[in-house]
């Protein structure tokens, strides 16, 4: 079944850094923003870069509005590589016909200085899609993903450190 991406990209006129997914998952359309598995440790680590708690509510919108603002607040903006595609639950082994999503509005608004992939398929996808057209390389990071438990969060803070240096402008 072809799924159409449902979430608009988190992005400010001073983004600097943006983070790319492949795909929200099924958890994720259903609350209606990035990352929404309450296992998926993409929001402990993105504010541990910080020293800040993760965002939490009772409430999925206002959870969703202080997720978007840490974001924000720290120069961040999120997406995903694909617009719509043919998926299994959230398995990005199951991705197959692809469409991307056009990141030329969103790099045309913010001075975008680097890209990050959270994981190896949102890596592959970006450098077969979006890297041709963009010319910008972009930096695998390790999931997030609680597919991926071997890393421990200490670890996923320590590999995703360059996001924080490059939001505050200390990466080229």
């Amino acid at each position: 079944m072809v799924v159409t991406h449902p979430i608009p990209p988190v992005v400010a006129d001073d983004s600097r850094v943006l983070l790319l997914g492949s795909f929200p998952s099924p958890m994720s359309r259903e609350v209606g923003f990035f990352y929404g598995n309450p296992r998926n440790r993409f929001w402990a680590v993105l504010a541990g870069l910080w020293d800040e708690p993760a965002p939490a509510a009772e409430d999925a919108a206002e959870l969703n509005r202080l997720r978007r603002d840490l974001c924000l607040r720290h120069h961040v903006a999120l997406w995903d590589v694909l617009a719509s595609c043919s998926i299994r639950g959230a398995s990005d082994a199951s991705i197959a016909d692809p469409v991307p999503n056009d990141l030329a509005p969103l790099l045309a608004r913010a001075p975008i200085a680097r890209v990050f992939c959270t994981g190896s398929a949102a890596h592959a996808l970006y450098r077969r899609f979006q890297e041709p057209a963009v010319g910008m390389p972009a930096t695998r990071l390790p999931s997030t993903s609680p597919a991926n438990a071997r890393w421990r969060l200490p670890e996923l803070l320590e590999a995703w450190r360059p996001v924080r240096e490059a939001a505050e402008g200390r990466l080229p």
